[in-house]
């Protein structure tokens, strides 16, 4: 049989089936083969909200999309040039994603009568077999049949284990489509299952049987192929957001010679964050899942007075939980790093979906006058310096911090180039140990240049001091209700904020001239998305510039230098328009929103076309 290759650009895949088809897995092995060839990559898990929807309904479809290509990528892709419909229901959810003309490769036993009626087809109508996918091109595959045969000589195995491999042949089927090693996968096996004989072994011969069903099929004479990108030379490792957080945090904490103390309790999106943590015990890393989301952040409060780096990670809900011992943080002036991966909302909201939910929410989110500095993370790799730096203003500026990630961004994967670290900068810290010369009592409240009060572990002699969450005497720490004296400390709390502008880097433009007609202003998640939509109209000859924020509280010192350089300001954001309403009250600038609330990121065609009408 003559075969074809045919060499592409990029390509993106979106792989959708019920919970329990593996489609997360699959999409993980794929992205790991992919970036261990050397081609850049950006994947979108899309869990289902519902954590044990019926199987074959529409709320129970879980997706995987993944984007791959020999030139540098920013987002997932748009629509996708295949997708793996394990059922009718996957089909219907995610038709609508692919592109004209693309690929769906279809398990024909999941658009059986009875999965047809789940996904609300009506009776009688079989999307495979009534022309509606003219437009595209299908391709009918029997997984089902073709796994349970290619697993014959395993009789130990009822016929429900036997269909759990599935996804293993569509994984193996797509090796062999794209020219792809089943090496990395089989030694994935072999570490998961290298003590279960059987199901090792049925799991290799499944993939096996997947790639070798591409290979004998007189039907498929055209196999592909994605060279190489041409990223910046250095190591990379394919990393998620979450894990790229936790190792982050790890650096930081031995930068600043500080043992780590995670207080937690398990929340979507953000659990990932301790699972990852707790497996690095060997750096001084002490992970503590706690009863609920106050005992987390109290007790990571306890190990910053303690002489620890105090860290708690969590989402939405839980950020309401933790508000009123957020506030003590403020009032006792100790470092602690509130990790919120944000999802949907309010209340239970989405639990699986992505938002920019929660930026009022860490602004002001709390009793009183509590201001806390605010960063966030651009991309998973980015999650990295994003949590060295929480940590290195919450250590130097004795405060605690936001960091602010969401769903898209804990979930996803790229590749990173990950540094030395003799290359990541120091975190100084340093503790007071003695009382100085001049001094007859310590003074817990006594400031420095940057009014930062002095870090004193609890039992060193001379230095026992009051603390608590009832407002402070200047200098002294004692309790004092005087109104002079609290309008006072307000205000040091919010300078001492303020002035951490002072040690933070000037914003930079991203791309784009330093000014002209539109300046798209981003924050968190929506790095890609802008990134890719600016890039394709400046190579179309138009001025458009892109800033994105990192720092969101305090904001670096020329923002407003660069804001009022731009005729048009465009904030797109995954919410109903958060960060605009500070960019306006701050910078009395005009700015225009856009604002996207499905729980799925902002596409670059949508925002090509909303950067054009102000071009």
């Amino acid at each position: 049989m003559n075969r074809t290759e045919a060499v592409l650009q990029d390509v993106v895949i979106k792989f959708a089936g019920d919970s329990g088809d593996g489609m997360q897995l699959t999409g993980q092995q794929f992205t790991n083969n992919t970036a261990l060839m050397g081609i850049d990559l950006a994947t979108f898990p899309d869990f289902p909200a519902e954590i044990r929807a019926p199987q074959g309904t529409l709320p129970g479809v879980s997706g995987f999309q993944l984007h791959f290509s020999s030139d540098r990528i920013y987002t997932p892709g748009d629509l996708c040039d295949v997708l793996v419909a394990m059922n009718a229901a996957a089909l219907k959810v995610n038709l609508k994603a692919l592109k004209h003309g693309g690929k769906i490769i279809a398990n024909v036993e999941g658009f059986d009568t009875k999965n047809l009626r789940l996904a609300n087809y009506a009776e009688g109508v079989n999307p495979l077999e009534d022309g509606s996918l003219e437009g595209y091109e299908l391709i009918k595959v029997d997984v089902t049949k073709l796994t349970r045969e290619a697993l014959k000589e395993f009789p130990e195995l009822g016929m429900k284990e036997k269909d759990r491999a599935k996804n293993m042949f569509v994984l193996g089927f797509l090796y062999w489509m794209y020219n792809r090693s089943l090496e990395n996968t089989i030694s994935f096996l072999n570490e998961k299952f290298g003590k279960k004989e059987v199901i090792l072994n049925s799991n290799i011969k499944v993939l096996q049987a997947g790639y070798n069903y591409g290979d004998t099929t007189e039907t498929f004479t055209t196999r592909y192929r994605v060279e190489k990108a041409k990223l910046p030379a250095g190591r990379y490792r394919n990393i998620m957001g979450n894990q790229s957080l936790a190792l982050g945090l790890i650096a930081a904490a031995d930068k600043s010679g500080l043992p780590l103390f995670l207080g937690t309790y398990p929340i979507t999106p953000a659990s990932d964050i301790l699972h990852e943590l707790s497996k690095h015990k060997s750096f001084n890393i002490r992970t503590f899942q706690a009863e609920d989301e106050i005992a987390g952040i109290t007790s990571a409060i306890g190990a910053s007075y303690g002489g620890s780096l105090g860290v708690t990670t969590t989402s939405g809900p839980g950020m309401a939980l933790k508000a009123e011992a957020m506030g003590l943080a403020v009032m006792l002036e100790i470092p602690l790093v509130i990790v919120n991966v944000q999802r949907g909302g309010p209340s239970t909201g989405l639990p699986t979906k992505t938002e920019q939910s929660d930026l009022l929410q860490a602004y002001y989110g709390r009793n009183g006058e509590c201001p806390m500095p605010v960063i966030s993370a651009s991309t998973p790799s980015d999650c990295f310096a994003a949590a060295y730096e929480a940590v290195r203003i919450a250590v130097q500026h004795m405060t605690p911090v936001i960091l602010l990630s969401d769903g898209y961004i804990a979930n996803g994967a790229e590749p990173w180039k990950f540094p030395v670290a003799e290359d990541l900068d120091p975190i100084a810290v340093s503790f007071k140990t003695q009382l100085g010369f001049d001094e007859h009592k310590f003074m817990p409240y006594l400031r420095d240049e940057k009014l930062v009060r002095p870090w004193a572990v609890p039992g060193t002699p001379g230095l026992e001091h009051r603390i608590g969450g009832i407002e402070k005497q200047n200098i002294t720490g004692n309790v004092s209700y005087d109104p002079e004296n609290h309008q006072l400390m307000v205000k040091i709390r919010q300078e001492k904020v303020d002035k951490v502008a002072d040690y933070i880097p000037d914003q930079q433009l991203d791309s784009g001239p330093a000014k002209g007609k539109v300046l798209v202003l981003g924050w968190g998640s929506t790095y890609g998305a802008i990134k890719s939509a600016v890039l394709e109209l400046q190579a179309h000859g138009h001025a458009v510039s892109h800033a994105h924020l990192r720092y969101l509280r305090p904001f670096p010192k020329n923002l407003g230098d660069i804001l009022r350089n731009f005729e048009h300001i465009l904030i797109p954001e995954l919410n109903n328009g958060q960060l605009i309403k500070i960019i306006r009250d701050q910078f009395l600038v005009d700015a225009k929103g856009y604002h996207k609330i499905m729980g799925v990121p902002i596409t670059k065609t949508e925002l090509v076309e909303v950067i054009k009408k102000l071009v």
